[in-house]
């Protein structure tokens, strides 16, 4: 199992494009409440099966001890710290370039994964690095929204509808992780050894890839 899983995010991440998100939509004609659906299919479609960088983020925080204690506290450290950061861009208050935000999202990666490596205990300055990386992630989320664009009309309701959907997407790439890494054997004295080690050793390596990638493009 260990291998097979290993191995499978290791091929689908060198074969996707990490940066595939630019897209164009008209909603001019639309409804608000159709906007508003519309903004949340956006923001999961984003998380789900687009943004491939930010699922390995959400898997390696996962890894580390698939408990749902533990994992919430990550997520929502995360959740805090992005939805600032995606505000705070779309309102036009901050505005940092693509080219430094890309290669820290992957950087952030590395160092996750090789966390879970290091540690197999969650540290409350876990949480702090995890917060931290949420506002490198949020920036991330706030440049594919910007290429999207936000209705004028719509803007608040539209940028809420859109942060819905990535936290919908986080929770699905979590429901998928409980199945795929088969939690309920967590406690198990091999399970660090055979799952959570060597995947995150494989999530750490793609994010290198990644992280030499946007460096030189």
């Amino acid at each position: 199992m260990k291998k097979r899983s290993a191995l499978l995010i290791l091929i689908l991440a060198l074969t996707m494009s990490a940066d595939a998100h630019s897209m164009e939509y008209d909603f001019s004609s639309m409804s608000k409440a159709h906007v508003f659906w519309e903004y949340i299919k956006l923001g999961f479609q984003h998380i789900l099966p687009l943004g491939f960088d930010h699922i390995l983020f959400v898997l390696g925080i996962f890894l580390l001890k698939p408990k749902m204690k533990t994992v919430l506290l990550q997520v929502t450290c995360f959740t805090i710290a992005h939805s600032i950061t995606l505000a705070l861009a779309m309102n036009g208050l901050i505005s940092p370039p693509s080219g430094i935000v890309e290669p820290l999202i992957a950087l952030s990666i590395v160092f996750i994964g090789i966390e879970n490596v290091l540690f197999s205990e969650l540290k409350w300055w876990r949480l702090i690095i995890v917060f931290m990386f949420g506002l490198i992630h949020g920036c991330g989320f706030a440049g594919v929204l910007s290429e999207i664009g936000l209705p004028q009309k719509d803007f608040l309701s539209a940028l809420i509808a859109f942060n819905i959907g990535v936290e919908a997407g986080q929770t699905a790439v979590i429901l998928l992780a409980v199945v795929l890494f088969q939690t309920r054997f967590s406690e198990k004295p091999w399970y660090r050894k055979h799952v959570t080690i060597p995947v995150s050793i494989c999530i750490s390596l793609v994010a290198v890839y990644w992280t030499a990638e946007r460096l030189m493009s």
